[in-house]
């Protein structure tokens, strides 16, 4: 045989290896049928093997092998489509943490895989050349981002080179990251929760700025103050934003309450009118009709704080503890009702499979009988279809002044446990509050009352709305802030509507199928700066129309837990509870019942 003959054999023998390969690494033994008959073609190669010239040709065509059967076992591409960034330049990146997270997984499985992706990325690292590197524009950011991302997963050896390469892009991708690394390490195997948070953080680097954010950020400061769901607001300098204040200010006395201010639909600003069809119109005459009695004096006061912030971390801690205290008592009664919701969850979420099918995967465990006698046919299995929906959860609980004591702490032991319950069945959990900075409207009544108090100002007091723990912080992180709820002088009034529209503007956002608001109140919404001069109904009928528009016009599911006081007045979905200690039984209870698919709120 010639030695080109004996290249082609062997090229052959390889590829025929590393196609039985891929199907046991991919768990997919029918492929090769699925493909043929895709393709119409009678040949099935599940990846290239241009050239076999040399070991490293060989080290490479095992890894690229093991890394596509990884991809089609591990990656699924509806949920990589769904958190896919909008912005171009971070695709690239979203690709390359998206594949060093199943072939992480990968490594993990066997140790052979491991070995064939440390051979080729190190033969990949030291065959790199560079002519010059002066700056960060000699070196391609995704090329760098690989670097780090082989360091960080791999535990990549980097030679001087690539060392001085990844050096220019380091210390961007260390700020946006690094402080998320072991957050995405633990959810490996949670493609939805790793790629959503992945998109999150390459959406947020300084080093992508598209022109959709330059749009966004120039909207954002057309707005000035006038969005308090946006936390992440471009500074101003202090005398535009001592000269906003003012215009803003004397403009609201006379207008009307502007609905941009909590955007309610994503669809109701476009930039091109041409792109706003009927619905969307039609939608935005209801949003713009919604808010039409509603004003605000003046929202230059409003604060949008993280709970860590409330106060030093001494204190956090020694309220942290003050609840664990509490806890003792409590905790069984709640914990076994947690426990419960847990395993409804977790058979939703389990994979469940129809065996003795004519069609699907084989089913390994029947290949004994076959063995002992021919004549038994194959059987397959199928994966069921699961009726669990990606979920994100938001408790909105009342910080107000009449929470104080018993409620507001169980309220706060119960957010605590439902939070770490939800999180071990992957579903997320944002815990926000509301409150006002001051009593008898602090800041905005003493601006109000310079202004010669004007007749029906609207909202007079200012709002501080709280982030006890945002929906992609794990308990641990959070769990000292949940503590500050207990916090002396926090609880004052409480404005529903406001904070409502608050939350759902948060959870809007969210890439989360499935989205529930859950309202711990203890009554109406109450202050007595903005009631003593507008009408007595003022902020009860804004937060009727608020959650009236929530319940008919999206997909939020909405329900309110009210403690000593009926709210179904002003939601559908309603409970009320006489004693603060049911309030535990009661929020899991409701929980359990809209988990069950068939009660969905429609």
């Amino acid at each position: 045989m010639s030695d080109s003959n004996k290249a082609a054999d062997l090229k052959e023998k390889l590829k025929q290896a590393l196609n039985s390969t891929f199907k046991v690494i991919s768990d997919d033994f029918l492929l090769d049928d699925k493909l043929k008959k895709n393709d119409n073609s009678k040949k099935v190669d599940h990846f290239k093997l241009d050239s076999l010239n040399s070991k490293n040709d060989f080290i490479k065509a095992r890894a690229d092998s093991d890394s596509s059967a990884l991809k089609r076992k591990f990656s699924n591409e509806e949920i990589y489509n769904k958190n896919q960034p909008l912005n171009s330049s971070c695709k690239s990146l979203y690709y390359i943490a998206e594949k060093i997270r199943y072939e992480t997984l990968g490594s993990k499985m066997l140790k052979g895989i491991e070995k064939n992706f440390k051979d080729n990325y190190n033969q990949m690292i030291f065959s790199k050349r560079k002519d010059q590197l002066k700056n960060k524009e000699d070196v391609m950011v995704a090329e760098a981002f690989e670097l780090y991302m082989l360091k960080k997963f791999h535990n990549i050896k980097l030679d001087p080179l690539t060392t001085k390469m990844l050096n220019f892009w380091e210390n961007d991708f260390d700020y946006s990251i690094n402080k998320h690394i072991d957050f995405l390490k633990e959810n490996l195997e949670n493609q939805q929760i790793y790629s959503s948070k992945f998109s999150e953080i390459l959406g947020e680097m300084d080093i992508f700025q598209s022109e959709d954010d330059v749009d966004s950020e120039e909207d954002n400061q057309d707005d000035g103050q006038n969005n308090p769901s946006n936390e992440d607001e471009n500074a101003e300098t202090e005398d535009n934003k001592d000269k906003n204040k003012e215009e803003e200010t004397e403009s609201s006395l006379d207008s009307d309450y502007n609905i941009d201010d909590y955007k309610l639909d994503d669809q109701l600003i476009e930039t091109d009118s041409d792109q706003i069809n009927n619905e969307q119109i039609i939608q935005k005459k209801n949003l713009s009709s919604l808010n039409y009695e509603y004003k605000i004096f003046t929202n230059q006061y409003d604060e949008i704080i993280k709970a860590e912030n409330l106060e030093n971390s001494d204190e956090s801690i020694k309220l942290r503890k003050t609840l664990d205290h509490q806890l003792i008592g409590f905790q069984d009664i709640i914990t076994k009702l947690a426990n419960k919701l847990q395993r409804q969850l977790l058979a939703k979420q389990n994979r469940a499979w129809e065996f003795d099918l004519e069609e699907g995967l084989l089913d390994s465990s029947k290949l004994p009988r076959i063995i002992m006698d021919p004549y038994n046919s194959l059987s397959f299995k199928k994966e069921k279809d699961l009726d669990f929906k990606d979920t994100v959860v938001t408790l909105l609980i009342d910080n107000s002044g009449s929470m104080r004591g018993r409620p507001i702490t169980i309220a706060a032991i119960c957010a605590d446990i439902l939070s770490r319950t939800l999180e071990r069945c992957s579903v997320k959990v944002e815990i926000l509050g509301f409150t006002t900075k001051n009593w008898k409207g602090g800041q905005s009544r003493e601006f109000w009352n310079n202004k010669n108090k004007p007749k029906t100002p609207g909202r007079l007091n200012d709002l501080r709305h709280i982030i006890y723990k945002s929906a992609d912080t794990h308990w641990r992180q959070a769990k000292n802030n949940l503590g500050l709820m207990l916090k002396e002088g926090l609880l004052k009034e409480n404005i529903d509507g406001e904070a409502i529209s608050w939350a759902f503007n948060r959870l809007k956002k969210r890439k989360e199928e499935r989205k529930i608001l859950m309202v711990i109140s203890d009554g109406a919404p109450v202050d007595d700066s903005t009631l003593s001069v507008n009408s007595g109904d003022f902020l009860e009928k804004h937060l009727k129309k608020i959650v009236k528009f929530i319940e008919e016009k999206t997909e939020t599911e909405i329900l309110a837990i009210g403690i000593g006081h009926d709210v179904s007045r002003y939601y559908n979905k309603a409970i009320k509870i006489t004693d603060v200690n049911e309030l535990g039984d009661v929020m899991i209870s409701q929980l359990s019942y809209l988990f069950d698919a068939k009660n969905k709120l429609n």
